[in-house]
């Protein structure tokens, strides 16, 4: 009989105020633990805390004002045009309230900001990133740069995560 893992997430309360910021290595224990909780579910990738040390400066976190980490998502940028969005979480007791909108949204700031004209995301929740301007694209339409991660996954033969691409205007002359 398979025992499924039992990771806990600590209580948070519903109505605390939320800070969007970018992580530190402080939060790196908080960020595993709610990316494994999701991961024990099926949902997404587990990732290690090694992979979340060396890819720190990525994530941005909500932290409430008890100080927990309520959310997270990552903007990795993979060449010159292309970013992916990953490891969006939110705390189940924080889902509904918009957080993992504001993540997203975050992440596109920063990838304008660093002047990419378009991010991706592989997700299981297609719903929620078409409800952002994403559109659903093929794997073969994404460079060959988005798969090097793939070949390591446990998941690479069974994969059932679905390709979403958003493309950003062109920023105003002069702008």
């Amino acid at each position: 009989m398979i025992e499924l893992s039992t990771t806990s997430l600590p209580a948070v309360r519903r109505e605390a105020k939320v800070e969007l910021r970018k992580a530190r290595l402080s939060d790196v224990d908080e960020i595993y633990a709610l990316i494994r909780y999701w991961a024990e579910r099926g949902l997404m990738l587990v990732r290690s805390h090694s992979h979340l040390y060396e890819n720190i400066r990525d994530f941005h976190v909500l932290e409430d004002e008890d100080g927990h980490v309520v959310g997270v998502a990552g903007l990795h940028v993979l060449w010159r045009d292309l970013a992916e969005i990953r490891g969006l979480a939110v705390h189940p007791d924080r889902q509904g309230q918009g957080l993992g909108r504001w993540l997203v949204l975050a992440c596109e700031r920063e990838a304008r900001d660093l002047g990419l004209p378009r991010v991706f995301a592989w997700t299981l929740q297609v719903g929620f990133f078409k409800g952002l301007g994403y559109q659903v694209t093929t794997r073969e339409a994404l460079p060959p740069k988005v798969w090097s991660e793939c070949n390591a996954c446990p998941f690479y033969e069974n994969c059932r995560e679905i390709a979403v691409i958003k493309h950003f205007a062109p920023p105003p002359f002069g702008g």
